[in-house]
């Protein structure tokens, strides 16, 4: 089996996994009246797994980071697996939490190893464009796996949806012992020195990127659907076809993302991404009432937003090479983290100012990603220098 064959079959367990963790939304209301909980309970079950995954990825994978890549994906995966059958068969608010908390402890491991695995399998020269395979498998799930989750819960009952990622889950292992090689695992880096590495400028600074960026699109992002509906004059019956297109748009931004990375390198593709993601979220606040005219900026805005998808897990990858695990983890944490304060900071604003304001302050995030891309550049080069000199 060759090695880009192998990169899929990573993308699509990083669909189960996306599609595991934002399933949620597509069946909140079931959900709730299944287990006669109000729809903010129900939506806590979102940010229980987010916080979970957050906070004990960059720790789990500390504590593997020496283990084999392929034998640390087939036991993340398990306790994935786990979690979704537990949720498939135990009853009640509080067990299906639980269950909640071992899918993201082991959904978290499962997302990192295969980037890793993506980028040491890659053929020389396209590890940009093998990240970016890998994380289209969970931008999918955003696309495809809610809809296709939220027909299953009303054919079978939403138990069902995880009852067939725990299946699928159980198959992908198969096929992963079968076809990924044993891969050497980093060097053994302690708690203590996993969190030295924020006291890294660069590492420091590389994350910020992430957080910024996410937290800049999460801001519009999370009221997209009433901005659409209230500022932008998309009417009800166009509204899911719009965000359908939106997403798939988010498709070809995270492969031409890795198509960039590869041929012009991390800054230009950084830098020239998240400008057009600027200037999109602008002009979405400017144009309204035309339905033609209000698609092809959402249709930019989602593709510029997730070119920097895979360029900025590349970038990450590349600052402290000997970490890249736990990099990679922390950087998860980070996007986790940037999300939840996106949606909080957009909450406050269309609560005090107006629906229409998130647009602008989502466009400051972005803006402030864009210096922090700039500055990390800047510290890279006088490194660089400074080597130089001493060689």
């Amino acid at each position: 089996m060759s090695n880009t064959l192998k990169i899929y079959i990573l993308a699509i367990v990083s669909f189960l996994v996306g599609t595991s963790e934002y399933i949620i939304s597509g069946i909140l209301d079931t959900i709730a009246d299944s287990l006669g909980i109000t729809l903010a309970a129900a939506g806590q079950l979102i940010t229980i797994f987010s916080l979970v995954y957050a906070i004990f990825t960059p720790i789990s994978m500390g504590i593997t980071s020496s283990m084999d890549r392929r034998k640390l994906m087939i036991f993340s995966l398990g306790l994935f697996v786990i979690g979704n059958i537990l949720a498939f068969i135990l009853p009640g608010y509080g067990l299906f939490v639980m269950a909640r908390v071992i899918m993201a402890l082991g959904a978290g491991m499962v997302v990192v190893t295969a980037l890793t695995i993506a980028a040491k399998i890659a053929p020389e020269g396209k590890q940009g464009s093998s990240i970016a395979t890998v994380v289209m498998g969970f931008t999918a799930s955003l696309i495809i796996g809610v809809p296709v989750g939220r027909i299953i819960s009303s054919a079978f009952g939403w138990k069902a949806v995880f009852g067939g990622i725990a299946l699928l889950g159980i198959i992908a292992i198969i096929i992963i012992r079968a076809t990924i090689p044993l891969i050497e695992g980093d060097k053994s880096v302690p708690l203590v020195k996993q969190l030295a590495l924020l006291k890294k400028r660069k590492v420091a600074i590389g994350l910020a990127i992430t957080f910024f960026w996410v937290g800049g699109y999460s801001i519009a992002y999370t009221y997209l659907s009433p901005y659409l509906l209230h500022v932008s004059g998309i009417g009800k019956n166009y509204l899911s076809g719009v965000l359908l297109i939106f997403g798939i748009a988010s498709l070809f931004g995270s492969k031409f993302g890795g198509f960039s990375t590869d041929r012009w390198g991390v800054q230009k593709t950084l830098i020239g991404g998240m400008l057009l993601h600027i200037i999109m979220l602008v002009l979405l606040s400017v144009v309204t009432n035309s339905y033609i005219s209000v698609l092809i900026v959402l249709i930019l805005w989602s593709f510029a937003a997730w070119t920097s998808g895979p360029t900025q897990q590349y970038n990450l990858a590349t600052i402290e090479p000997e970490s890249s695990g736990v990099l990679l983890g922390l950087n998860q944490s980070v996007m986790q983290l940037a999300m939840a304060a996106g949606a909080g900071i957009g909450g406050v604003f269309v609560e005090k100012i107006s629906l229409s304001s998130v647009t602008w302050i989502g466009a400051l995030g972005v803006t402030i990603a864009i210096g922090a891309t700039m500055a990390l550049s800047r510290a890279q080069s006088s490194t660089t220098s400074v080597e130089y000199k001493k060689a």
